[in-house]
């Protein structure tokens, strides 16, 4: 049975009672649905025997679509006294596995990590100069290839002009983003899975259960803001195991809609009024909005800052300052810091996803040391190992091991994860990830073994 926002109360209660009468013996809920206290009560009375968290990269603020409402499922988890967790990504670079490991209260879990390379899958790249040249690209894609597929774009008034042009130019397709109704949405996707739509395009909304064995292509018309969102949406391609295309088509100014979509940083007034509310005493959510006038979904970006620094803590259904926690003025000091730290790290993803698009080497090998996969050969299915630019890694290596957790001055704790000729990639806990020159490294001592 499912509970979303798709249900209606009726058939959320009679979900739950067809689980507790044993009629049913799955219950699909989304996060949103466990911020509410009475659904977080139904869900622990039928203590279920297996929580299996789906696109678990979502309760990692290192993931690139991070949800506040995930958080709740860590503390689901220990209400029900504990059951066995499954977590479930596509995309989950280091940081974020261990993320995972965290917020689920994970005690010592087997981490497996299959091969992330698509063989079937091939990687092509293309600066666009202008926005003809983008959209005649795009085009003679769609002429080549008729079978079904996704066009992804930055933004919903996109998502809908772009819909209408390649109708009008003769190729049938829809539009798809969050800003339209839930039921509009759910015929569309279902269109979709059934053939009746052969060319979705689609903000990033589009995503989560799209599970069609027959995409054959997924063209981005602008830069995405990380690799993690671009694997997860060229992983849609191709799952039938036949060979599918996946095409980039960029401009140097989308990185710059990329830090406009960044947006600014959090209220320090209303962190630290949050904050002296929480230490008054034990509050639920609703009584919160309605105390602070903040929305739901900023509402839980501040209790995620501060649980993350001190000032918050889960009690039943409840949320109040822990014994020791910071003073309201500190709290809201230290969680802007915190979001300080996270728009770096957001900003330092898409400069990876510049190099990835920038790159004359193997795109295969870019893309997987993202997540920390080190290819030895080059993937043999990407443009620049089609135009004979892609150089074998022979063992490259540096200074520091891959995967060693290494220090820098300035930018604090980092794992490295990949060498590339003279350059190394090191992700930073405090500045994201940074592209160093290997010599500039050993000559100057900038990082020590950790």
């Amino acid at each position: 049975m499912r509970i979303s926002s798709a249900e209606s109360p009726a058939q959320q209660a009679e979900a739950i009672a067809d689980v507790r009468a044993g009629r049913a013996e799955f219950l699909f809920i989304t996060p949103e649905q466990l911020a509410n206290p009475g659904r977080m009560a139904e869900v622990r009375s039928l203590r279920p025997g297996l929580v299996a968290v789906d696109e678990a990269h979502c309760i990692s603020a290192w993931g690139h679509d991070f949800r506040p409402d995930y958080l709740a499922l860590g503390h689901l988890v220990e209400g029900i006294g504990r059951p066995p967790v499954v977590a479930l990504t596509a995309t989950a670079s280091p940081p974020v596995r261990d993320d995972i490991v965290a917020r689920l209260r994970l005690r010592d879990p087997e981490i497996v990590v299959s091969g992330l390379d698509r063989s079937n899958l091939f990687l092509e790249v293309a600066h666009c100069p202008t926005e003809d040249y983008r959209w005649r690209r795009l085009i003679a894609l769609l002429r080549e290839d008729r079978r079904p597929g996704i066009v992804y774009v930055p933004t919903r008034r996109a998502a809908e002009e772009l819909a209408e042009r390649l109708t009008d130019a003769g190729f049938p397709a829809r539009h798809y983003h969050g800003g339209m109704t839930a039921g509009a949405r759910g015929e569309l996707h279902e269109a979709f899975l059934a053939d009746r739509v052969p060319i979705m395009v689609a903000t990033s909304a589009f995503g989560m259960g799209i599970d069609k064995p027959n995409i054959a292509w997924v063209v981005h018309m602008a830069l995405p803001d990380s690799p993690d969102s671009y694997f997860q949406e060229i992983g849609r391609a191709g799952r039938d195991g036949e060979p599918a295309r996946v095409l980039l088509l960029w401009q140097a100014e989308d990185v710059g809609l990329r830090r406009f979509f960044t947006g600014g940083l959090p209220d320090a007034t209303e962190l630290r009024d949050l904050a002296a509310l929480l230490r008054r005493k034990p509050t639920t959510r609703k009584e919160l909005r309605e105390l602070t006038g903040l929305g739901p979904r900023r509402l839980g970006q501040y209790l995620s800052l501060l649980e993350q620094v001190g000032a918050a803590e889960p009690r039943g259904q409840r949320l109040a300052a822990p014994r020791y926690s910071p003073k309201p003025v500190e709290a809201g000091r230290a969680a802007l810091a915190e979001a300080e730290r996270q728009q770096a790290v957001t900003r330092s993803r898409t400069d990876m996803m510049r190099a990835f698009a920038e790159t004359s080497g193997c795109r295969g090998q870019t893309l997987l040391a993202y997540f920390g996969e080190q290819m030895t050969e080059v993937c043999g299915h990407c443009d620049n190992c089609l135009a004979g630019t892609s150089v074998a890694d022979d063992g490259a290596r540096g200074p520091f091991p891959v995967h060693s957790q290494v220090r820098h001055p300035e930018w604090g704790g980092g794992l490295v994860l990949s060498y590339e000729d003279d350059r190394m990639t090191v992700l930073f806990d405090e500045v994201g990830y940074k592209t160093l020159s290997v010599r500039v490294v050993s000559e100057q001592g900038l990082l020590s073994l950790d």
